[in-house]
C-alpha cells in the first residue's frame, strides 16, 4: 500500500488567494484518493477537519499521518512559527516519519525575515530543517530559501495558478446588480484593510479621476476580511459614498463581479504570485498591479508611486482594446492546466480510486 496523501491548507472562508489555491487544487485531485484536512469542513469521505489553533492536528496526525505524504500550505511552522506548534510537529515528524513538503506561498517572507526575534528564527530554523522538500510559487522565495537562509534540500517553485474548477455560480444579489448598474465605470480590487493592500492609493486614484471626469465611477473592495487595521478603513472609506465595501465573498461571485467591472487594480505590496490578477484576465478584464511575480498582460507601477497608478488607470478608463486582454487569457491557461499536472506529480497521484 502506498503512502497516505495529504493536502493541508487553509480552504475559504475566508476567500484568500491560498484558501482558493488549496480548495481548488483539493478539487481535481480528490478522486485520487487525496484528503484534506483543513478548518471549517464537514467531515466526509476524504475530508478531515482540524482546528490547529487548538491543538487539533496532533490527533489527526497519530491516528492518520503515520508514513503519509503531507503537502502543507499553512503559515504556521515556516512563514509565521508558532512556538507551541513547531516543537510537536517536529517531534511528531521523527516518530511517524512522514513526508513533508512545505508550499510557501507568503511573498512577504525574505523581507520579513530580518525582523524575526531570536525564538522566531530558532522555531524558523527548527522547521526549516525538519521539511523534506519545498516547493514556492515565485523565485524571489527560492533564492531566499536557497541563498539567505542555506537550504539544501530541493527547492521548486510552481506557479499556484490552477484552472478555474467548474462551479455552478450563484446569482449576485439583486441590491449588488443594481448598485453595480448605477455606475459609469466600475474599478475592483481585492484584499483587507491594511496599508499594504494598498487599498488607499487605489481609492484616492478612482476620486481623482472622478473630479477631473465628471464621471460616476464606482470602486468595489472586495474584503478578504482575515485581518483588519479600523483606523485605514476609516480613512479609505471616509466621505466616499461611491465605495461599495464586499465581505467574505465566495470565488465564484467574485469572478461574477469581475466580469460586472471595467477594471481590476491589485495593491498588494507583497505578492507572492498573484492569482487574482489572472482570474481578472480570465474574465476580460485589463489589470493594473503593484510590481509582483507576474508581469505579463498587466499594467506595473511601483508600490509607492500613486501618479503611476493614476495614469494607467485613466488611460484605462478612456482607451481599453480587449484584444491583448484575450491573447494572454489563452496563454494563461495553457499555463493554469501545465501547472496542474506539475502539482500532481508533487502529490504523487497517478490513478483514480
Amino acid at each position: 500500500m502506498g503512502r497516505r496523501i495529504i493536502l493541508l491548507g487553509p480552504c475559504p472562508p475566508p476567500y484568500g488567494g491560498v484558501a482558493i489555491f488549496t480548495s481548488g487544487l483539493f478539487e481535481f485531485v480528490r478522486d485520487y484518493g487525496v484528503e484534506l484536512w483543513s478548518e471549517g469542513l464537514q467531515k466526509r469521505p476524504n475530508l478531515r477537519p482540524t482546528n490547529y489553533r487548538r491543538l487539533g492536528l496532533v490527533p489527526l496526525l497519530l491516528t492518520r499521518g503515520r508514513r503519509a505524504r503531507i503537502i502543507d500550505s499553512y503559515h504556521f511552522l515556516i512563514e509565521y512559527p508558532n512556538p507551541v506548534l513547531v516543537p510537536i510537529w517536529v517531534a511528531l515528524k521523527l516518530v511517524l516519519r512522514f513526508k513533508w513538503i512545505k508550499v510557501v506561498h507568503d511573498g512577504s517572507l525574505p523581507s520579513r525575515f530580518n525582523a524575526f526575534g531570536s525564538v522566531r528564527r530558532i522555531l524558523f530554523r527548527l522547521s526549516v530543517g525538519s521539511v523534506d522538500e519545498f516547493v514556492v510559487v515565485n523565485d524571489n522565495i527560492g533564492e531566499f530559501l536557497r541563498k539567505e537562509i542555506g537550504v539544501r534540500k530541493t527547492v521548486r517553485t510552481v506557479n499556484a495558478l490552477l484552472p478555474i474548477p467548474p462551479v455552478e455560480p450563484k446569482p449576485l444579489p439583486r441590491e449588488l446588480e443594481s448598485a453595480l448598474t448605477r455606475y459609469d465605470k466600475v474599478v475592483v480590487s481585492t484584499g483587507v484593510f491594511i496599508p499594504s493592500y494598498g487599498f488607499a492609493p487605489v481609492a484616492e486614484a478612482v476620486e481623482t479621476i472622478r473630479r477631473e471626469s465628471g464621471k460616476n465611477i464606482g470602486l468595489v473592495l472586495i474584503d478578504g476580511a482575515f485581518i483588519r487595521d479600523e483606523a485605514y478603513r476609516d480613512t479609505v472609506l471616509r466621505q466616499r459614498d461611491w465605495i461599495i465595501v464586499l465581505e467574505r465573498v465566495a470565488h465564484p461571485q467574485v469572478l461574477q463581479i469581475f466580469k460586472q467591472s471595467n477594471v481590476f487594480v491589485r495593491g498588494f505590496r507583497y505578492e507572492g504570485y498573484g492569482l487574482s490578477r489572472i482570474e481578472a484576465i480570465w474574465c476580460g478584464l485589463p489589470v493594473i498591479a503593484a510590481r509582483g511575480e507576474e508581469s505579463r498582460g498587466i499594467l506595473l507601477y511601483d508600490f509607492e508611486d500613486a501618479e503611476a497608478l493614476l495614469t494607467h488607470l485613466r488611460k484605462v478608463l478612456t482607451d481599453f482594446n480587449s484584444r491583448d486582454i484575450d491573447q494572454w487569457a489563452a496563454v494563461f491557461q495553457r499555463e493554469a492546466e501545465e501547472n496542474l499536472v506539475r502539482w500532481k506529480d508533487i502529490l504523487k497521484v497517478h490513478h483514480k480510486t
